[in-house]
């Protein structure tokens, strides 16, 4: 009898692994490209060539050090999508800081979370964007900022913080960034050099604060060889060459924006292009035909927002070959929709988390289109994949469902003074528990089932929400809609769905309880029902991940369950 196989992949290793720091591969893509355009920033009317990029970073590298900051000490920065940005994340890790993201939507009590568990010497920042007031908000927790002199910061809430650089604006107690760079520009190599001989491609490069879906966040701390590596393999598939020009609209503070665009354009000699500060679907169309751009990246609700712009048909798409679709599972509509009314034949999928730097798992552009809507691909170049029973650790046959596990080069260093996380997400034999539960195919194609976290255990019978989920999605009349599990005395959880109808169309419990009918087990058609207006009132981070965790919080108030949600706590 022949045996069944495993749910066990690894990649194909036919290109090898970049083992070099984020500097020494800009410095030899910077000779290779010269004169091609590496950075524009459309919204602030700047751009750079490689050769002017590697010599600007150089020149805010040596200004760092003139601010004393040196290898291993943590620079944060706080601001939305700017050149200045990108400028740090490829300037910091020429001298060995430690560059941690801050959300730019983030407030005073969250900021100080994250300055203090990493224990940030130097702060970033832009001075304020519409009505977020960055510095005004540092004010609130460092009063003394305003009787101190720049780099001389001695704050009791924030005691390791020293050094406050301001993006634009002049305020007391802080350096212009601009003053940082003509620091540098006036400051000999021979510094600069000694911190980059130094330095070694496995050294922590990065920290990012994971995205909140389930709780209190995470410091993930990531070298220069995961992210590198991860950016040049993403680009691979993509088949980037020097001649690609990618749209970012995604954050740059996340690693969608920071590894899956910028590093995977700084591997290949792509150029980077920044379309607005923050997401706006008409200044993405604008930059992409004004920059003949030949990728776009996104999370659904980006490209859903962008098919739907009134003056679709004015803006010139026809450069566009390629992007990727991420965070959030991809309506088989809105795959076509971009496929044929945008012109990109070549999108793909992606698959991952913080934790794996990020990718794991990616759709090929030879895909068909129902792999690339049913499926997040397969798994990637020198990675591992596996599936285990999450009880007993045990790898599963394909086409069960289970954990999905990861082993490779893109497995995180560890979570920043978190050795107790750290063990609990990666165990001794290196192999990183994703937490979400998943079935492999015979080809080696995964498809998301769902998050351990997630399954709702109502009267015994254990419901995976993400396949209620796509059902659902198949109704109609509904553009999107999520499932979660609340509090009920006597069945220990009852499953709730929040539903968004598609534009004019409405709906109500019993039209949905009506399509259930029948169709799938009674016990998994949702007992409450919330219909909402527009797809910013599910709760979501800047990604475009749903935060269930608050979707529960705001359902236990709204339905009355409290004291449902003690007799369960307890």
């Amino acid at each position: 009898m022949r045996p069944e196989r495993p749910s066990y992949a690894c990649g194909a290793v036919d290109t090898p692994l970049l083992f070099m720091t984020i500097g020494e591969c800009l410095r030899g893509i910077a000779e290779t490209h010269p004169d091609r355009e590496s950075l524009v920033s459309v919204h602030q009317n700047r751009r750079f060539t490689y050769d002017e990029f590697d010599r600007m970073t150089d020149e805010l590298a040596k200004g760092l050090l003139q601010r004393g900051i040196k290898q291993g000490d943590r620079v944060g920065i706080w601001a939305v999508n700017c050149w200045e940005w990108v400028a740090m994340q490829f300037a910091t890790p020429k001298i060995g800081a430690v560059l941690v993201n801050i959300n730019p939507a983030c407030r005073t009590h969250e900021l100080r979370y994250a300055l203090e568990q990493s224990g940030t010497e130097t702060l970033v920042l832009m001075h304020s964007f519409k009505t977020s007031r960055y510095y005004e908000m540092l004010l609130e927790l460092c009063p003394e900022i305003r009787g101190s002199a720049p780099g001389a910061l001695n704050a009791s809430v924030l005691p390791a913080l020293r050094n406050v650089i301001l993006i634009h604006g002049n305020e007391q107690g802080a350096f212009r960034f601009e003053e940082i760079l003509e620091e540098g520009r006036g400051t000999a190599d021979e510094g600069l050099r000694a911190a980059g001989a130094a330095l070694d491609p496995d050294d922590d490069i990065n920290i990012q604060y994971t995205s909140g879906t389930t709780g209190f966040p995470k410091g993930v701390t990531l070298s220069h060889f995961n992210i590198l590596n991860n950016g040049f393999h993403v680009a691979r598939i993509m088949r980037f060459t020097e001649a690609d020009r990618l749209c970012i609209p995604v954050p740059f503070y996340h690693c969608f924006g920071m590894v899956l665009a910028n590093l995977a354009c700084v591997t290949t000699g792509a150029a980077m292009v920044i379309p607005c500060p923050v997401f706006d679907p008409a200044s993405v169309f604008e930059a992409v035909a004004s920059e003949r751009c030949t990728a776009l990246h996104g999370v659904p609700t980006m490209f859903i927002a962008e098919l739907n712009l009134p003056d679709f048909e004015a803006y010139d798409l026809s450069t566009l070959r390629t992007g990727i679709m991420a965070g959030a599972p991809c309506p088989i509509r809105t795959m076509e929709e971009v496929i044929d009314r945008m012109n990109m034949r070549e999108v793909v999928i992606a698959y991952g988390q913080t934790e794996s730097s990020p990718v794991t798992t990616m759709t090929r552009i030879e895909d068909s289109l129902d792999r690339r809507v049913s499926t997040v691909g397969r798994v990637m170049p020198w990675q591992e994949l596996k599936i285990i029973d999450p009880l007993t650790g045990r790898v599963l046959p394909r086409g069960e469902q289970g954990e999905l596990c990861f082993r490779g080069y893109q497995v995180m260093n560890r979570y920043y003074n978190n050795p107790e996380a750290t063990a609990d997400a990666i165990d001794g034999r290196r192999w990183l528990h994703s937490g979400d539960l998943g079935t492999m195919d015979e080809e080696g194609y995964v498809k998301i089932t769902g998050r351990i976290k997630e399954m709702v255990i109502r009267g015994g019978e254990n419901l995976y929400p993400r396949e209620i989920e796509e059902f659902l999605r198949m109704h109609p009349k509904v553009m999107d809609v999520y499932v979660i599990g609340v509090p009920d005395v006597k069945y220990g959880e009852e499953l709730m769905a929040w539903v968004l109808p598609k534009e004019g169309e409405v709906l109500d419990e019993e039209a949905m309880k009506a399509f259930c009918r029948g169709k799938i087990a009674r016990f998994k058609v949702p007992r409450y029902w919330k219909f909402v207006a527009a797809a910013e009132e599910f709760p979501m981070t800047v990604t475009g991940k749903v935060q269930k965790f608050k979707m529960r919080e705001a359902a236990i108030k709204e339905l009355g369950l409290e004291e449902a949600s003690r007799i369960k706590t307890a």
